[in-house]
Order: structure tokens, then sequence, then C-alpha cells
């Protein structure tokens, strides 16, 4: 083989290595996305619910009208989840409560660890507050 042969054989080879190292990079990339992207729908989703337990009355499990707040056990049993913890595909979710306000916080395995969602249910506040926060540092 000349000199050239070779040259052109190493250049194909960095070319191709560089190629396939861009494509894992991209796929990586649109995998975080989408997960974030599916806990952002998941706490809206608790979110919404945890709203409709804050307006719920409390002769019926809900938090309206309670003389004391309903502790995180109460609103995650509201939640359908077996304790003050859930997991599902896409991460661990973990509901805590300091009097009406109930907050769930994300944590995934590989991206999004923080992520929360605040829910201010209190009982003199007729419309919830619902906040989603992005705290991860990726």
């Amino acid at each position: 083989m000349g000199t050239q042969q070779i040259l052109m054989i190493v250049l194909s080879v960095i070319i191709v290595g560089v190629a396939v190292s861009v494509g894992i990079q991209m796929f990586n990339t649109q995998r975080d996305s989408s997960t974030t992207q599916a806990i952002a729908a998941d706490l809206q989703n608790y979110g919404a619910n945890l709203v409709a337990f804050a307006q719920t009355p409390a002769s019926m499990g809900g938090a309206q009208g309670a003389t004391s707040a309903p502790g995180a056990a109460s609103a995650a049993a509201w939640l359908g989840w077996s304790g003050v913890t859930n997991t599902n595909n896409n991460a661990t979710y973990t509901l805590t409560s300091s009097g009406f306000t109930y907050t769930i916080t994300s944590s995934a395995a590989n991206i999004a660890n923080g992520s929360t969602v605040v829910v201010d249910a209190s009982a003199t506040n007729p419309t919830p507050v619902v906040t989603i926060n992005n705290t991860s540092s990726e």
C-alpha cells in the first residue's frame, strides 16, 4: 500500500469515529429531554390531583375545611400511592407536607434530579397555587 492509501484509511476511520460519537451524544440528549418532559407531565398530573385534594371537603377525605392539615400520608392515599413515595418508569417521587403545603420531589436515576411540584393547599386559600420548579443541575 502506498502512503496515500494508508492516509485515506486513517482519515476514514477518524471521520467514522467522530460520526459515531456525535450520534451517541445526540441519542443521549434526546433520551434526557424525553425523560425530563415525562417527569414534568407526571408532576403536573400529581399537582392537579393535589389541587382536587385541597378542594374536596374534609368529610370526603380532602383538605378543604379541615381543622388541621392532613398529612402527607393522607395526600398520598388520595393520589393512589401506597406510601409517601411512588416509583414509575420515569422517576421516584416523594411527597412531603408542611401545614397545608404539599411538595412532591422527583428523583430520576440519570437526569432531572431535584424537580419539584409545590401545591399550596391551605384552607384559607380558595385557589391552590401549583408551582413546578426544576432545580436540577443538568
